[in-house]
């Protein structure tokens, strides 16, 4: 759970309502499984809807949202409840078979010291070792009445067939950008065309959408890629490929700012189809799309934005920086 901000029960679950009734659901009708497999990409909310489900099931008012008041809930929240263990790994990218055998196997057949259920989350599940995950399925076969198991992972389809088939898989969708830029702009207070820009690049990942929210290199390298974009065609293509080479520190964001030029010319194109304002991600930009969508071609703005998605594949593939880019900026300034 995130610190940063106040966590008032299944409430403050951005989206995932489907998931949300399902765990709510189960915890009504007295139909909790021993083993549940959350997935979904990095930043989605797994970790989030996991604690919260782990702390209503051993909440003293047992009913289908945590109090947030009882001695359990309090404990949950300041992560030292002894009836939940959150499994740790000493190797950034494997859990190992000692983890699992110390932290699950080994312990879960000791009763729960205080609670109704002991709960093992363990995140980053897509990380666990093919003997891990051995290790672990006897458990996920045969476990105690009073065990629930929670794998959290980005990529599920990491996980043994013999492991997925046994847990209820719940799959965490990407939330509407409305939903996102309503989250940004009442809970974090960011202005209306911040956040619009943010939940766009967000693509329906809270995380992510949080992350940027909070970086104020996000927001450098928005101004930067609008920058370019506007000077694009009065700059010589070398120097365009210098300035990302610049900006793209290390290269590392470059892919961030692929994704801001998909996005504005996005913008260009919608705005040559509609005239319409109300739909665009960079509303305050509209003198610079409107000038764009006046030169460029419905056929050339399509080049533009599949010559992007190129320039993207290839450099995920280590194909040359500059040769990428400025066949990129050729496109960009031919059409």
């Amino acid at each position: 759970m995130d610190e940063r901000e106040e966590v008032t029960g299944f409430g403050s679950v951005v989206g995932h309502e489907e998931i949300i009734s399902h765990l709510q659901n189960a915890i009504r009708l007295g139909k909790v499984s021993h083993a549940y497999l959350f997935g979904g990409e990095h930043g989605s909310g797994k970790k989030l809807l996991a604690s919260l489900f782990a702390m209503t099931l051993q909440c003293e008012e047992h009913g289908v949202e945590p109090c947030m008041k009882c001695a359990s809930c309090r404990k949950a929240l300041s992560k030292n409840h002894p009836d939940i263990i959150n499994v740790t790994h000493e190797k950034p990218n494997s859990i190992g078979i000692d983890e699992i055998r110390e932290q699950v196997i080994n312990d879960v057949g000791i009763k729960p010291y205080e609670s109704r259920y002991k709960i093992y989350i363990i995140n980053d599940a897509q990380k666990l070792t093919l003997q891990a995950q051995n290790a672990l399925l006897k458990t996920i076969e045969e476990p105690p009445a009073y065990a629930v198991i929670l794998l959290l992972a980005d990529n599920p389809d990491a996980l043994l067939p013999t492991i997925t088939s046994r847990c209820v898989i719940l799959s965490l969708k990407p939330v509407g950008d409305q939903l996102v830029k309503d989250y940004l702009m009442d809970r974090m207070h960011i202005p209306d065309y911040q956040a619009e820009v943010e939940a766009s690049f967000a693509q329906g990942n809270i995380g992510r959408a949080r992350e940027m929210a909070g970086s104020s290199e996000f927001h450098e390298m928005t101004e930067n890629a609008l920058r370019l974009l506007k000077h694009s065609r009065s700059m010589e293509v070398y120097e365009l490929v210098d300035a990302v080479k610049a900006m793209s520190s290390e290269k590392q964001n470059i892919h961030e700012y692929l994704e801001l030029f998909t996005m504005w010319f996005r913008d260009v194109l919608l705005f040559k189809a509609t005239k319409e304002v109300d739909y665009l991600v960079f509303k305050e930009e509209i003198n610079d799309i409107k000038e764009r969508a006046s030169v460029s071609s419905y056929e050339g703005l399509e080049q533009i934005l599949e010559a992007i998605q190129s320039a993207d594949s290839r450099l995920r593939a280590n194909v040359n920086f500059e040769l990428v880019m400025e066949l990129l900026f050729l496109t960009i300034r031919e059409n």
